[in-house]
């Protein structure tokens, strides 16, 4: 098994991405394992803050690191809660909280203007001094419930109806999560990408 670290605190997104890791010979190691603390996210993107935190990651453990940046886009909402998804209702606020503004704001939202998606970005650096990350990014279209359904996953899944699904992301089990998911097609993405660049090159016309 190969080490990664995995720069996330974030327990929920640490239990669905380490299955598929493991499964493609990489044995996890949390953040949280190490010692690293988060650093901030400054970053206007979630790409400029997936290579923000693997960076910091990768340079504090001197491992691989693998980081992700995710949120929950309402174009209803002009995008929100977007890169502020995990802090939508302040900066420390439960996802309870979050969830809750979330209705407010969509209160008078009717059929597809309650439409939204989320988005993942996922990073990954063999060093932090890697000139050539790689980069991937996943999504999982649906629509904001008018009520929270269901206590699994966690962020805004109690609200989140797939696009063709029959419940929520907080109904779905963690394998048909992770089947769908913008986080789970990101890591499957950048999966390849790391195959891509660590398979052989074939051999010159000079070799």
């Amino acid at each position: 098994m190969t080490p990664l670290l995995l720069a996330t605190g974030n327990a929920g997104k640490l239990r669905e991405l380490q299955p598929i890791l493991a499964a493609h010979g990489f044995a996890v190691v949390s953040q949280k394992e190490q010692g690293i603390s988060s650093i901030e996210e400054t970053g206007t993107t979630f790409v400029e803050n997936a290579l923000l935190k693997a960076r910091h990651a990768a340079s504090q453990s001197g491992m691989a690191a693998l980081a992700e940046d995710s949120g929950l886009c309402v174009p209803y909402l002009q995008g929100a809660p977007g890169l502020y998804s995990a802090r939508y209702a302040g900066p420390e606020a439960s996802d309870a909280a979050n969830n809750a503004r979330l209705l407010t704001m969509l209160a008078e939202a009717r059929g597809e203007a309650r439409a939204a998606y989320y988005v993942a970005c996922m990073v990954f650096l063999e060093s932090a001094a890697d000139p050539s990350p790689l980069v991937a990014q996943g999504f999982w279209r649906g629509t904001i419930g008018e009520h929270p359904a269901g206590d699994g996953g966690f962020g805004y899944d109690p609200l989140f109806w797939p696009a063709g699904g029959a419940c929520s992301a907080a109904q779905c089990n963690l394998e048909g999560k992770n089947n769908h998911s913008h986080r789970g097609t990101a890591l499957r993405r950048l999966l390849e990408l790391l195959a891509e660049r660590q398979a052989p090159q074939p051999l010159s016309l000079n070799d």
